[in-house]
């Protein structure tokens, strides 16, 4: 197996990960990934055989588990129950609980809302040079999950700042500042969430919240505890993957001069699936082995981690011809963009959805749209998204 050395917080891999991805496919579909001790995937077959063998899972096995540093509890108490990082059977329960309220017709119900919405927000675009990641990609999805959810909209700031101090714990550039700040997200995250559980106890309403409620006490045995870690797990995992999707699609959409494709209805379905795969959101998840396993062509022993990254895997050759072509006509194939197997994102549908009815807005109202800046990716690996996104119109 290739070994290679890359560090994930270098400036240059940061805003551009992908010749590093393809240095490491001229040794296979698998290599050594120095930096962070593991083999890592690059094919997209092998990184969707392994997401859906179930010799392989999130869930840390017993004799690689660690004690929790106190300072981090408050955030790793929310960790043990959240179904991304649990396998069956607590994760099937989990996960089926939150389907059956998070059903594909209360997802489509959502197409009104995401519209108005988008149109309000590009009727406060300000003039002159404005961040559209603040003006735009931010507020759509996180406006849409907290009503999805029953939470008061007017908390989207607040919610985007503890959303934004979580999920800094995953990524590659992680302080103890960092650490600190999680546990004070997640602190602060609870409390909030469990007096809304407490009130839709008390009235409910026709919301995402109040099903789980139902499902709990309806003898589902859904806990408190499973409830507001699925709650945040939903406020964040819904926000911070479209987030990224949209800036990083409209960045691609921008520097292609591809906007036709995206200011009509027709083929957006096409558009928007190859923007995810040209650039997604998120770059790489990890699994441990449970058993001892041989898959392309490694022997893995329990208790060994892999890498599976997703950028790499979307731009794999074998999968599609000439990968680095951005082709908004390019035919569907299953991508890799929102993972695989049982911890395929459940909010992938949503953030789909958002995309293919934000974007034709975002330029039919904006034909002009224009880049004043080049935009600039955050050192947040795992994911993958930038740090602002200057335009005029």
């Amino acid at each position: 197996m290739k070994h290679l050395s890359q560090s994930p917080t270098d400036p240059d891999f940061v805003q551009n990960p992908y010749p590093f991805y393809e240095r490491a496919r001229t040794g296979g579909d698998l290599f050594f990934w120095e930096e962070y001790g593991m083999p890592a995937a690059v094919g997209l077959d092998l990184v969707n055989a392994i997401f859906r063998d179930r010799r392989f899972g999130r869930e840390v096995p017993e004799e690689k588990r660690t004690p929790v540093p106190d300072h981090l509890t408050p955030f790793y108490d929310i960790e043990a129950h959240s179904m991304l990082e649990l396998e069956p059977p607590r994760h099937t329960r989990l996960r089926s609980l939150v389907l059956r309220a998070f059903t594909s017709r209360r997802i489509k119900e959502l197409g009104p809302d995401i519209e108005s919405l988008s149109h309000a927000l590009i009727d406060g675009f300000p003039d002159g040079e404005f961040d559209l990641l603040a003006a735009f990609a931010d507020p759509l999805p996180v406006t849409i999950i907290a009503r999805l959810l029953g939470v008061p909209e007017e908390m989207g700031p607040q919610l985007l700042r503890w959303s934004h101090d979580m999920v800094a714990m995953y990524q590659a550039s992680r302080t103890s500042e960092t650490e600190l700040a999680a546990a004070r997200a997640s602190s602060e995250f609870a409390d909030f969430i469990r007096d809304y559980i407490n009130s839709r106890r008390r009235v409910p309403g026709d919301d995402l919240l109040t099903h789980l409620i139902a499902a709990e006490e309806a003898g589902e045995k859904l806990t408190t505890d499973e409830l507001i870690t699925t709650c945040i797990l939903l406020l964040n995992a819904g926000h911070e993957a479209t987030v990224h999707g949209l800036g990083n699609a409209v960045k691609t959409i921008l520097e292609q001069d591809v906007v036709a494709a995206f200011s009509s209805g027709d083929g957006i379905d096409l558009a928007v699936e190859e923007t995810l795969r040209f650039d997604p959101p998120l770059h790489m998840f990890t699994r441990w082995a449970y058993e001892d396993i041989e898959i392309g062509g490694h022997a893995f022993k329990r208790g060994d981690q892999v890498a599976l990254l997703l950028g790499a895997a979307n731009r794999d050759p074998k999968a599609w011809d000439a990968p680095e072509r951005f082709d908004p006509t390019r035919p569907i194939r299953t991508n890799m963009a929102f993972g695989g197997g049982l911890h395929f994102c459940v909010g992938a549908p949503l953030a789909r959805l958002e995309m293919q009815i934000a974007l034709p807005i975002l330029f039919d109202r904006c034909p002009g749209l224009t880049l004043v800046e080049t935009p600039r990716y955050a050192n947040v690996y795992h994911f993958h998204g930038l740090e602002r996104l200057m335009v005029a119109r």
